[in-house]
C-alpha cells in the first residue's frame, strides 16, 4: 500500500493539512493506497506557484517546451510497467489494457506534440497586422478516474505546449498514477511551479480552483452535470472553459456492411475498460432484416469475455471502479428489463467465480426503444443496447436522437456512402469502418458532450488567446 502525505507544489513535495483518504482496489476491495486531501490553503499556494512560473515558461520557445514533453514521455516509458500496475490497482483495468492503452496512449500524445508544432501558428501576418497567440495563463485541470493518466496528459501536453502553467486536480477514486506522474515531472527537471498537483474532493479543491481569481481558464473532463456546474462558476469570471463530458454514441451498421466485423469491433469498443469510456459505442444500430444475426453475434462476443482478476493475462474485463459505480450500472440494467427491453446476455446477477470485486456482467439488450432510458442515458458500464431500423433515414434519426454528441461509427461497403452518413451525424468524431484513433485530430463533442477540443493543434489552440498588433 502506498501512502501519500504531501502535494506537489512549486517543484517540491509539500506536507498537506487535509484529511487522509483511501483508494480502494476495485478487485480486492482492499486499500490500494492513501492520499491527503488539499485545502484552500494548498490551492492558493499551487496557483501562486503557477503564476510565478508563468513568465519564464511562456518565454521559452514552443520547441523548448516540447522538449520537456518528450522527457516526460520517456520518463513514463521507463516506468511503464509500474504505471500499468498502479492504474490496474486503482481503477481495475486489466494489465494488458493498462499497459497498451492507459499508459501507451499518454506516451503517444506527449510525443505527438513535436508534430503539432508544425501546424500551430503562434505568430502570423494579416495585411498590416501581426497576429500573435499567447498563453491564457494558469490553467485548472480537473480530471476523471476512468483513464486517470491519459486524461491528465490530454490537458498537460497542449497546455504546456501553449505556454500555460497548470494546477492538476485528479479524481479521488484514482489519483495514485497522477502522483507517479508528478514524480516523473520532478525527475525530468521541469521548472518549479509549471505543474502542480493538489488532490482532494470536488467540494473543496475543485470549487476553490474553479472559483480562484488567478485561474485563467478551466479544462475539465467528467460528467455533464459537473460540467454545467463548472461552467456556471466560470461564467461569473467570464473565464473560458473546455469541457469534455458524457456520451451515448451510436455504432450504425448500414445494410451493405460486413455485419460480423462491425459487430465484433462494436462490442469490443462498447466493453473496453469495462464500458467506462465516454466515447463507447453503446448503441448498436442495425438493419431490421439483420437484427437476429446481429443479436446472436453480440451474444457470442459478450459471452466470450473473460471477466476476473485484472492481473491475470487471460482477463479481458476487470471490475468497474467502485461499489457505487457498480450499483449505478446494475440499476440501469434492472430498469431496462422493467421497461421491456429484451436481455440477450449478462444482467444484474453477480459474476460467477468473483467473490470479491465490483464486477458487472457483459450485458446486451435488444428491442430497445430509441427514446427509452437505456438508449438515452450514459450507463458508463459494460451494457450494450441494440436498436434496429428499416431505412437509412431512420438509422440517422436514431443515431442523432441523443442530447450527447461525442463519438460514433458507421459501417458500409461503400466508403462514399459511409462518409455521407458520417457527415450527417451530430457528433464530434466518427469512425468509418473501424477507423483508428489519430492523436493529431481534434477530439471533443457536440451538444451536451462539451465545449472545445483536445489533441493536435486544435487542442493547443484552446489554451491560446489571440492578440492583433497593427502597423
Amino acid at each position: 500500500m502506498i501512502e501519500h502525505t504531501s502535494l506537489y507544489i512549486d517543484g517540491d513535495w509539500i506536507p498537506a493539512t487535509g484529511k487522509h483518504t483511501a483508494v480502494i482496489n476495485p478487485f480486492t476491495e482492499a486499500v490500494a493506497g492513501t492520499f491527503v486531501a488539499g485545502t484552500e490553503l494548498e490551492v492558493d499556494a499551487a496557483v501562486a506557484a503557477a503564476r510565478r512560473a508563468l513568465p519564464a515558461w511562456a518565454g521559452l520557445t514552443p520547441g523548448e517546451r516540447v522538449d520537456y514533453l518528450e522527457a516526460i514521455a520517456n520518463g513514463i516509458e521507463e516506468r511503464r510497467s509500474e504505471f500499468a500496475e498502479m492504474i490496474s490497482a486503482e481503477m481495475g483495468a486489466p494489465l494488458k489494457l493498462a499497459h497498451r492503452v492507459h499508459t501507451g496512449l499518454p506516451i503517444s500524445i506527449l510525443r505527438s506534440h513535436r508534430d503539432v508544432l508544425d501546424d500551430t501558428r503562434f505568430d502570423t501576418e494579416v495585411a498590416n497586422s501581426r497576429v500573435v497567440r499567447q498563453p491564457f495563463g494558469v490553467v485548472a485541470a480537473i480530471t476523471p478516474w476512468n483513464y486517470p493518466l491519459h486524461q491528465v496528459i490530454a490537458k498537460v501536453a497542449p497546455a504546456l505546449t501553449a505556454g500555460c502553467t497548470i494546477v492538476i486536480k485528479p479524481s479521488d477514486e484514482a489519483p495514485l498514477s497522477t502522483y507517479m506522474l508528478a514524480e516523473v515531472i520532478h525527475a525530468v527537471g521541469l521548472p518549479p511551479g509549471v505543474i502542480n498537483l493538489v488532490t482532494g474532493g470536488r467540494g473543496v479543491v475543485g470549487n476553490a480552483l474553479v472559483g480562484h481569481p488567478d485561474i485563467a481558464m478551466v479544462s475539465f473532463t467528467g460528467s455533464t452535470t459537473a460540467g454545467r456546474a463548472i461552467a456556471r462558476v466560470a461564467a461569473d469570471f467570464l473565464r473560458p472553459v473546455t469541457l469534455e463530458l458524457g456520451g451515448k454514441s451510436a455504432n450504425v451498421v448500414l445494410d451493405d456492411a460486413d455485419l460480423a466485423v462491425a459487430v465484433k469491433v462494436g462490442v469490443a469498443n462498447a466493453f473496453m475498460n469495462a464500458g467506462q469510456t465516454c466515447t463507447a459505442w453503446t448503441r448498436l444500430v442495425v438493419p431490421r432484416s439483420q437484427k437476429g444475426d446481429a443479436i446472436e453475434l453480440c451474444r457470442a462476443h459478450a459471452e466470450a469475455y473473460t471477466v476476473g482478476d485484472p492481473r491475470d493475462a487471460t482477463t479481458r474485463m476487470g471490475p468497474v471502479v467502485s461499489a457505487r459505480q457498480r450499483a449505478s450500472i446494475v440499476e440501469h440494467i434492472v430498469a431496462a428489463q422493467s421497461a421491456g427491453a429484451t436481455l440477450v446476455t449478462g444482467g444484474a446477477d453477480a459474476v460467477d467465480g468473483c467473490d470479491t470485486g465490483f464486477f458487472v456482467r457483459p450485458t446486451v439488450f435488444a428491442d430497445v426503444a430509441p427514446d427509452s432510458r437505456l438508449a438515452q442515458e450514459e450507463v458508463f458500464g459494460p451494457v450494450l443496447a441494440v436498436l434496429d431500423y428499416e431505412t437509412e433515414e431512420e438509422a440517422l434519426a436514431i443515431a442523432n436522437n441523443s442530447r450527447y454528441g461525442l463519438s460514433g461509427s458507421v459501417w458500409s461497403a461503400d466508403p462514399d456512402r459511409a462518409t455521407r452518413f458520417a457527415m450527417s451525424m451530430d457528433t464530434g468524431q466518427v469512425d468509418i469502418n473501424g477507423g483508428t484513433f489519430n492523436p493529431l485530430a481534434p477530439f471533443g463533442g457536440y451538444k451536451q458532450s462539451g465545449l472545445g477540443r483536445e489533441f493536435g493543434t486544435y487542442g493547443v489552440e484552446e489554451f491560446l488567446q489571440i492578440k492583433s498588433i497593427q502597423f
